[in-house]
């Protein structure tokens, strides 16, 4: 007996766009409906009516993919994420249904929960640039919204954080102090985040009349150990060309550098300013409290939720594509420079 997976391999697509095409429940071009129909007759396929059924009826589950983690290190900022987002999902009648899934087999997860019903609708999280969840929702016209940006040309439902002008209002706060020498402590090339906040420090160098030096960027996975050897490394330069600030895509990373800025005989905020980014709880209890970027971590999952309620709903988004400056708080970790 022919199944779904065998009128996808024949029509030439996903298993997501047969269901969509055979319960006629989201549109897809005349062109691929009219190839699946003809798949399906060639195999002699029959839905079961009973699926059928269970796929009309709403879940009232939203699904969200939840995040990896690097050994024992979390990431606070995506834990209080999925805290706010299932509290205002709640709000509206609504759960989250979280799972989980390897990049290589992340659109079969996907279409599953689609196909069995799972799910209404989805939360994306850590996007990207060519981002394939993304690209395969948009492709079925399945519901999402994202926490992210993707490729510029995608118009796609988002709340994102603006990293770029959080990183920038932050390095224009050391050079306000009078630091010179700043260095950047980053993620790989790639990371779209990344990259933003990489190009608020430029901008913010460039604005002040700063030449860059290469040199005193440093990247890495985001580990605390990768920000204590990035300090070291910056630390270990001649005087002259040794930074007396530190920028650092995450608080993790900041963390890191501070504690490589301790075991050099050296304190932050005294002999060497840190900022990080995130202002995670930790941040205000360390020694010296460290100043970060806060998050709208709240506000971002409110926003999401109501934007996904109206795309469920089919109602027209005033804002569908959101931007939200993160707010600079000012700690003892970036002193001026001795």
């Amino acid at each position: 007996m022919a199944t779904i997976k065998d009128v996808a391999k024949v029509a030439g697509v996903s298993t997501a766009t047969v269901s969509y095409v055979l319960n006629n429940s989201f549109p897809v071009s005349e062109t691929t409906r009219q190839r699946v129909l003809e798949a399906a007759r060639k195999l002699g396929y029959r839905p079961s009516i009973i699926a059928r059924n269970l796929r009309a009826n709403e879940s009232r589950l939203i699904g969200y993919a939840w995040h990896g983690t690097v050994d024992s290190e979390t990431n606070p900022v995506l834990d209080q994420f999925i805290h706010h987002l299932a509290s205002n999902a709640e709000q509206h009648g609504y759960h989250i249904l979280t799972f989980t899934h390897t990049p290589e087999n992340a659109l079969k997860v996907y279409t599953d929960l689609i196909e069995t019903g799972h799910v209404d609708a989805f939360v994306i999280a850590e996007t990207n640039v060519n981002d394939v969840r993304i690209d395969f929702l948009r492709d079925i016209d399945f519901p999402f919204v994202a926490f992210g940006r993707a490729n510029p040309g995608w118009n796609f439902p988002y709340v994102d954080v603006d990293g770029k002008k959080g990183v920038y209002e932050a390095t224009k706060h050391l050079v306000t102090l009078g630091h010179q020498r700043i260095a950047f402590i980053g993620w790989p090339e790639g990371s779209m985040a990344g990259d933003n906040r990489y190009a608020g420090y430029c901008t913010a160098l460039q604005d002040a009349g700063l030449s860059f030096n290469p040199d005193l960027v440093k990247r890495g996975e985001h580990r605390t150990a990768t920000g204590n050897r990035a300090a070291h490394a910056l630390l270990g330069m001649p005087t002259g060309v040794r930074p007396t600030a530190i920028a650092a895509v995450s608080d993790l990373m900041a963390i890191g550098a501070m504690s490589a800025i301790e075991q050099l005989g050296m304190r932050a905020g005294r002999d060497v300013a840190v900022v990080g980014f995130d202002n995670v709880p930790l941040t205000e209890h360390l020694q010296p409290p460290l100043t970060s970027l806060r998050q709208p971590i709240d506000q971002v999952a409110r926003k999401l939720i109501e934007m996904l309620i109206a795309v469920l709903k089919n109602e027209p988004l005033a804002e569908r594509q959101v931007l939200i400056a993160p707010e600079l708080i000012v700690r003892a970790s970036s002193g001026a420079p001795r």
